[in-house]
């Protein structure tokens, strides 16, 4: 039987379950079920008056549940879900009443990236596996032992990030478009403000008010992409600056674009021919369009990946490559020399890692890789498949 539907059977059984998240190991219980609600906040020793959060393993099944969500909400959780986030929401419908503590009219609302546990077809009451006060639990052998014995299903998911969710109030982000962080967590403040206040208006000007040699960047990695592609993956397409300089310069090609924030999608879309493109939300970690395709290319993404994920991804950018397939990476690096370094950094939000690196692990994914232009703390690198 595998994870997911463990978890379902034990939730609808009104048993408590120890999983993985996307941040701590937790506690998930049934959010209707009193018995099952009062059995998990006496192993944790909580204070029935305080709140949870409620988990989906989907974002559908959030909004298919809450359906009086405004569209300026939804389109907020579809920036940042699922990921490493709680939306505390107004709850004018009283849902899951066991989970608001004492007050009824907020809502904690989480949807994790967990793949293995993605379909469960429940909402779970969840909380931290640890005692009230006591530190996250990262591995299953940091849940206290009087609590692994208790429980009626342990999920093992190996090592946890270790940092729990950042705690977003958007009770007023409806009507005025203002929220604030409870606790920044998982996701640090400057990514959700990235998230809930881009303006596709004054992105181009900010951009390049960050990076001077933007525009040289996104010409040399067009350079960089040779000639006569005619299928594309852009990853992270972004507002589509990207894919134009790929699509005027492979004039036959196609292009598949994929982002993660709908909003970016949505200005992309407006400039680029609807003809030659298709564009859909979709984050770096998912799976990758199954292709094959003549070019991938990335500008300005990656670096928002953990060393780790960045060799996943490209292990995973040479499998839907075709047969002497190019992959063209433009994107922020760490330099030799620190001197040199010029984009600004939000720590915990942008990630980069040094070229040598970086050529490695295409290296190790299979793919023969070189720079083709470096300028301070920004490179092109173009990997072919061979």
């Amino acid at each position: 039987m595998s994870d997911r539907d463990a978890l379902q059977r034990c939730l609808i059984t009104g048993g408590v379950a120890l999983f993985p998240s996307d941040t701590v190991y937790g506690l998930a219980c049934d959010p209707n079920n009193r018995a099952a609600v009062e059995r998990l906040y006496a192993l944790k020793g909580r204070d029935l008056a305080k709140p949870s959060a409620v988990m989906f393993f989907e974002l559908e099944s959030v909004l298919m549940a809450l359906p009086e969500l405004g569209p300026r909400t939804r389109e907020a959780m579809g920036e940042l879900l699922p990921g490493g986030v709680t939306f505390l929401i107004a709850n004018p419908e009283r849902h899951f009443p066991l989970a608001c503590g004492q007050d009824p009219s907020a809502l904690g609302l989480r949807v994790p990236a967990v793949p293995a546990l993605a379909g469960v077809g429940m909402p779970v009451l969840q909380s931290s596996a640890n005692l009230a006060g006591g530190r996250d639990a990262t591995r299953l052998e940091d849940v206290p032992r009087e609590i692994r014995d208790a429980v009626d299903l342990v999920i093992n998911g190996g090592a946890l990030p270790g940092t729990p969710s950042t705690v977003i109030d958007v009770r007023s982000y409806e009507d005025s478009g203002e929220w604030s962080v409870i606790r920044e967590g998982a996701v640090p403040t400057a990514a959700v403000a990235n998230a809930l206040d881009w303006d596709p208006a004054r992105y181009a000007a900010e951009i390049r008010a960050d990076i001077p040699d933007y525009e040289r960047l996104q010409d040399e990695l067009a350079l960089a992409s040779g000639e006569g592609a005619r299928s594309v993956l852009d990853l992270g397409t972004g507002t589509g600056e990207t894919a134009q300089r790929l699509l005027a310069r492979h004039r036959d090609a196609h292009l598949t674009g994929i982002d993660a924030s709908a909003r970016m999608l949505a200005a992309a879309s407006a400039s680029l021919p609807a003809a030659r493109v298709a564009l859909s939300v979709g984050r770096l970690e998912d799976p990758l369009p199954s292709g094959p395709f003549d070019l991938v290319a990335s500008a300005l993404c990656v670096h928002h990946l953990p060393g780790p994920a960045k060799a996943q991804l490209f292990a995973r950018v040479r499998s839907v490559l075709a047969t002497d397939g190019c992959f063209v990476l433009a994107d922020v690096v760490v330099p030799v020399d620190d001197r040199a370094a010029k984009v600004p950094l939000t720590p915990g939000y942008d990630l980069p890692d040094s070229t040598a690196d970086q050529l490695r692990w295409l290296a190790q994914a299979g793919l023969s890789a070189h720079v083709t232009w470096a300028e301070g703390d920004l490179a092109v690198i173009a990997a072919r498949r061979g």
